[in-house]
């Protein structure tokens, strides 16, 4: 199954960001594309310049962002396509939005949420609510997890969804930083996991968009362009080229962590429990 992460242009206009991704959507679909990923805020816009009220979320024009968000569900189902894409979500006037993943599926309907659980502090300073817990779906036989930004430095969120089965995690940002690559691919390889990583193209500089395989390794990136860019990959748990992370480590590197396998080895030895000695 081919999935794809996306690099696109973020912008105050909601219905240009609109416009963006459903353009990116099509492109991905013309390419055989079943899951493309959009960054963090793709249709909100992310950082405060972009959703233009920087004490409070009382200007923001939910009414059009919910008009681009069933318009991108309709083309998906149009296209026969799922998209994640990155957008505030709206809570009572009391609360912060949560900074959210909309999953949109092949039938054009809103399949789920992810809600960003890792708030960074400024985040938690009054400009999000974190969420509560992980979210997955299936697509063709495969599972997909979702993270956000920050969330690259928590290794437990990425072990959680390696224990609930996922194939790939769908990581959406606003920035990869260098230091948040070496994580995604560290993640990707202990867990044996794709993870597609999808940015905005004015942080692409800093690290463009890109699919990371279960070894670890990318398997392609964007270029590193202020134009708007995807990149594709293919899920196959039978290339031989992952043999070793998906049918021998990501099976054992399970028993291990169950630990049956060295409770069954323990020994009852003096030897064991004397450290003091050589």
């Amino acid at each position: 199954m081919r999935i794809a992460a996306a690099q696109t242009l973020v912008s105050s206009d909601i219905a240009a960001n609109g416009s963006a991704i459903r353009s990116m959507i099509t492109a991905a679909a013309v390419n055989g594309v079943r899951v493309i990923n959009f960054c963090e805020g793709a249709l909100s816009g992310y950082s405060k310049f972009q959703v233009k009220h920087p004490d409070d979320w009382r200007s923001f024009d939910w009414q059009k962002q919910e008009a681009e968000l069933r318009a991108i569900a309709d083309l998906c189902g149009d296209l026969g396509i799922f998209a994640v894409v990155g957008g505030a979500h709206r809570l009572t006037e009391s609360c912060p939005p949560h900074n959210s993943l909309y999953i949109f599926s092949d039938e054009g309907a809103l399949l789920t949420r992810y809600d960003k659980r890792f708030l960074s502090n400024s985040e938690l300073g009054g400009w999000y609510s974190p969420g509560t817990a992980p979210v997955t779906f299936d697509v063709d036989g495969y599972r997909f997890g979702c993270a956000i930004c920050i969330e690259s430095q928590f290794p437990e969120v990425f072990q959680e969804y390696e224990m609930l089965g996922v194939d790939a995690v769908l990581f959406s940002s606003y920035g990869i930083a260098e230091y948040f690559q070496i994580a995604l691919r560290a993640h990707a390889g202990l867990n044996c996991i794709w993870i597609g990583a999808a940015t905005p193209v004015q942080k692409a500089a800093k690290g463009p968009a890109g699919i990371i395989g279960p070894d670890g390794q990318w398997v392609t990136q964007c270029a590193a362009t202020r134009e708007p860019k995807l990149v594709t990959a293919v899920l196959d748990r039978d290339d031989p080229l992952y043999d070793i992370p998906l049918q021998k480590a990501r099976p054992w590197r399970r028993k291990a962590r169950q630990g049956k396998i060295y409770r069954e080895k323990l020994v009852d030895n003096p030897r064991t429990e004397d450290r003091s000695g050589y």
